[in-house]
């Protein structure tokens, strides 16, 4: 089993170091649009504020934030389909079709971020503080009960045929990661929107999202319908493995107590 899972190492370490410069990097404070959670950006129009944003953080800086989160937080439930990927080409292959699939599952991810920073500083903008996170908690919350959330997480499931040779099995490989991005993003955009408003809190609500993420990840595809997703697997799975802490029913040992006491 250990020898079969291997190829998982330098991925691992991947994310490993993604999260180290998260941490070292104030949880990631730092990596995000400041603007998402500064104070007074409402006051400002939205054309002055975008200007004063593009001035104060360098969008290669802001790029480079939302890969190391995007490596951290997602590539983790791109591990699965990653083995699809892997199990479906030769082994002189192997190498070359993950990474286009990595490189497809990222690259899509990086286009949602452009998009969901900007709904941040517009959510700032429009709803500044407190207020604009529970906007956006809320919005997360519709969304996760939603019949197009259980849409999107039916999608990650999916492992489409793979061509084994030349350019098409290339372009396969590329197309299921973007495919596979565009569903996992179509899942967690909700949650990452109040993680990027959240300010100081924003490293532990990068974990929460991240363990949630892969709890979802656990579960099956299911019926399209209005109803509450969570790790309920996951939770199960904890609970088998738990150690069970042996019972003793006081009807088996009161003979002997009444024995003693006599």
């Amino acid at each position: 089993m250990q020898r079969a899972a291997h190829w998982l190492l330098p991925f691992w370490a991947i994310i490993a170091v993604a999260w180290a410069v998260l941490v070292s990097g104030g949880g990631g404070v730092a990596l995000l649009p400041a603007f998402c959670t500064a104070e007074g950006w409402h006051a400002l129009p939205p054309s002055a504020s975008f200007d004063l944003a593009l001035v104060t953080n360098a969008l290669p800086l802001l790029a480079l934030g939302w890969l190391v989160m995007v490596i951290a937080m997602m590539l983790p439930l791109a591990l699965a389909p990653l083995g699809h990927v892997r199990e479906r080409s030769f082994a002189r292959r192997r190498t070359r079709s993950m990474l286009l699939f990595a490189f497809g599952f990222v690259v899509l991810w990086m286009a949602v971020g452009v998009i969901l920073q900007a709904l941040a500083w517009s959510v700032q903008w429009a709803v500044p503080g407190l207020l604009g996170v529970a906007l956006a908690v809320a919005v997360a919350f519709v969304w996760q009960v939603s019949p197009a959330k259980q849409w999107c997480l039916n999608r990650c499931h999916q492992r489409p045929p793979m061509t084994a040779f030349g350019l098409t099995a290339d372009l396969d490989a590329l197309r299921f990661g973007v495919k596979n991005g565009a569903a996992c993003a179509g899942a967690c955009w909700a949650l990452m929107l109040p993680m990027l408003l959240i300010g100081q809190g924003q490293l532990a609500a990068m974990i929460v999202v991240t363990l949630f993420g892969i709890a979802e990840s656990l579960e099956t595809p299911a019926p399209l319908a209005w109803r509450w997703r969570g790790g309920g697997k996951a939770l199960r799975i904890l609970a088998a493995r738990w150690p069970v802490i042996p019972t003793f029913p006081a009807r088996r040992y009161l003979p002997l107590l009444t024995k003693s006491r006599i």
